[in-house]
């Protein structure tokens, strides 16, 4: 895991702008804070910041291999899952190898496949391969988009970064939001439409995407995509198939040459992911697998009961270390320090993203990072399963827009008066979510319900999870930390996208067929539990907090934050102690504290 920085330049010698690519590098020494290295040429120039997690000798980035009168370097983030049995394959080939780091085998699979080496990779990635041969720059993304990419094409200069911040350091890039950034913002956020970001002439290789570089432009296509077919298993075929599925996607994830562990909540995601990976350290003789969870101070003094959140994770924590026999710990995060570091949280994501549900994660991994730097998480099974309340709630389903962003008026509402009489945020949405619905392949096969499901798990898988797998990248790496996702690997979502509704929400139930294959593995209590999402704190000292952060910064009426939002609407938010902005801001956590956490970020974008 890693970061990485670039720019190609056809027209003049770039060698003298080392100086530009270190800046561009030191933007992002957080990814990588173990080592790191650069490559420059005439035309090209990369830099790398490695987090060591696989041959610590033989994975030193940029990596140059010459292969028949060609040269071929990489910079590379991420984790490639079959690399054994690519480089299986690439031995019959006549390759031989110097180390065991999945680089390099990534890059050798590259010389030997060319731009098809994407239809041969299953993991997390995102990596730029320079070849002298072609004389030409290869970029790509994974199926999924976990790992991040972005670029700016300056004058027929292409560069490209892990984080946004690195593309600011290049001369002539600059930070402007236009129209479509305050609908992407203020629409759309902390969701981004694929491809897209907040700022104007900045882009993101789309996920399941590469890009080939040359004299003549960038040309992007495409080399992946859940494709709709007929499901003819039964319900006890589908059951056997999902388990064989979950158990090597969550085995393979487990490969790592420094600590490794997995967050645990208590609920059939994270206990899934645990149950597979200890008893993979148990087969194969290893220590007990450690686990982590997050609490906040007193807060089973003020939780409170909802639909949302009807317990707390704590009784379920302690069932499945018993269970596991796992080695537990508890890290407890106090309000002070959730408040304090919704400023890193922005900076990590480089735009206003979930305030403190991104705060809460970056502490997390900053406290699991002092003995771990690979964990995997249960993230994603309830966008790939259906776990969500819009996949069964009718009002969800015929909003007509994204239902877990129904708070239109009130996002219009915060616009500064000057902008808001520009920006019209209801058209830009109702765009984007038929643009997006026009993608679905809906089959003659299938049946009303599952047609409709279609629908919403499309525009769940590539708006809400892309936001989630933002936040965990962002989140964790701003730490040096490693999060990975099983439930993300593209075979299983793949299978799982043509089981048809009825067998997928079996019983009626969220993640009713998920629930079904755990029945045999997991205890009851585990298995029949209701959803509960990712815990959140309930200490009232938070609101309080995050109400005066807000409360100082707005008392200044020249606050570059006035220049963006309705300076009048959010004293009313303030004065009426949230109720002036009644629905939550983004899907079911995001609500009032939300809303302030929101606002207090965002004047670092102003």
């Amino acid at each position: 895991m890693c970061g990485f920085v670039g720019f190609v330049d056809y027209k003049q010698d770039i060698s003298k702008y080392k100086n530009v690519l270190v800046q561009m590098n030191s933007c992002i020494s957080r990814r990588g804070p173990d080592e790191e290295g650069y490559y420059i040429n005439k035309n090209v120039a990369f830099g790398h910041k490695r987090l060591i997690v696989i041959d610590p000798e033989g994975g030193k980035q940029p990596m140059t291999e010459t292969y028949s009168f060609g040269e071929y370097t990489i910079v590379y983030n991420g984790q490639i899952y079959n690399t054994k049995e690519l480089r299986e394959i690439l031995e019959k080939n006549g390759f031989t190898f110097n180390g065991h780091c999945d680089t390099e085998v990534l890059l050798k699979s590259y010389i030997h496949f060319g731009k098809d080496v994407v239809h041969h990779l299953n993991g997390i990635f995102a990596f730029a391969i320079w070849n002298t041969k072609t004389n030409e720059l290869f970029l790509a993304r994974d199926h999924f988009g976990i790992k991040p990419l972005f670029y700016t094409i300056q004058d027929k200069t292409i560069v490209f970064a892990s984080e946004i911040k690195c593309l600011f350091e290049f001369p002539g890039v600059d930070k402007v939001i236009d129209e479509q950034g305050i609908g992407e913002l203020f629409g759309i956020g902390p969701a981004h439409t694929p491809g897209t970001t907040i700022f104007k002439n900045i882009f993101e290789i789309r996920p399941a995407h590469f890009g080939i570089y040359n004299q003549y432009g960038l040309k992007i296509e495409r080399y992946w995509k859940l494709t709709s077919k007929p499901h003819e298993e039964n319900l006890s075929q589908t059951s056997e198939h999902l388990e064989k599925l979950l158990k090597d996607a969550i085995t393979r994830q487990l490969v790592s040459d420094v600590p490794l562990c997995t967050f645990l909540s208590g609920g059939l995601d994270s206990s899934i992911i645990t149950k597979f990976a200890a008893d993979y350290c148990k087969e194969n003789g290893l220590p007990p697998l450690d686990t982590y969870s997050i609490d906040y101070v007193d807060n089973d003094k003020n939780f409170v009961k909802s639909d949302f959140q009807p317990n707390s994770d704590n009784y379920y924590i302690e069932l499945m270390n018993k269970n596991l026999h796992t080695n537990h710990h508890n890290i407890v995060i106090d309000t002070p320090e959730l408040a304090s570091y919704l400023e890193d949280a922005m900076i990590a994501r480089d735009m206003p993203g979930m305030a403190d549900i991104d705060s809460s994660l970056l502490l997390f991994c900053k406290n699991v990072k002092k003995e771990m730097t690979v964990s995997l998480t249960g993230e994603c099974a309830d966008e790939i399963f259906g776990g969500y309340p819009w996949f069964f709630r009718e009002d969800a389903l015929n909003s007509g827009t994204f239902p877990w962003s129904i708070a239109v008026k009130e996002r219009q509402k915060l616009l500064n008066p000057s902008i808001s009489s520009k920006v019209h945020l209801k058209n830009y949405i109702d765009f984007r979510y038929n643009e997006s619905l026009s993608e679905v392949e809906i089959l003659d096969t299938d049946s009303p319900e599952t047609a409709e499901k279609r629908k919403i798990s499309h525009l769940t898988l590539n708006w809400f999870m892309q936001t989630l797998l933002d936040r965990s990248d962002r989140m964790a790496m701003y730490n040096g930390f490693e999060l990975r996702v099983p439930f993300c690997d593209y075979r299983l979502a793949q299978y799982v996208w043509n089981i048809p509704w009825e067998m997928k929400a079996l019983n009626g139930r969220e993640k009713g067929l998920l629930r079904y294959v755990c029945r045999k593995i997991l205890p009851e209590e585990i298995v029949d539990r209701k959803k509960s999402p990712y815990p959140k704190t309930h200490n009232p000292t938070y609101l309080a907090k995050v109400k005066s952060m807000l409360t100082e910064i707005m008392q200044d009426k020249n606050a570059p934050i006035n220049n963006l939002l309705n300076r009048q609407y959010i004293l009313e938010i303030l004065e009426t102690n949230g109720t002036a902005f009644t629905r939550p801001w983004f899907g079911q956590l995001m609500t009032r504290s939300t809303t302030y956490g929101l606002s207090l970020p965002s004047k670092y974008v102003a």
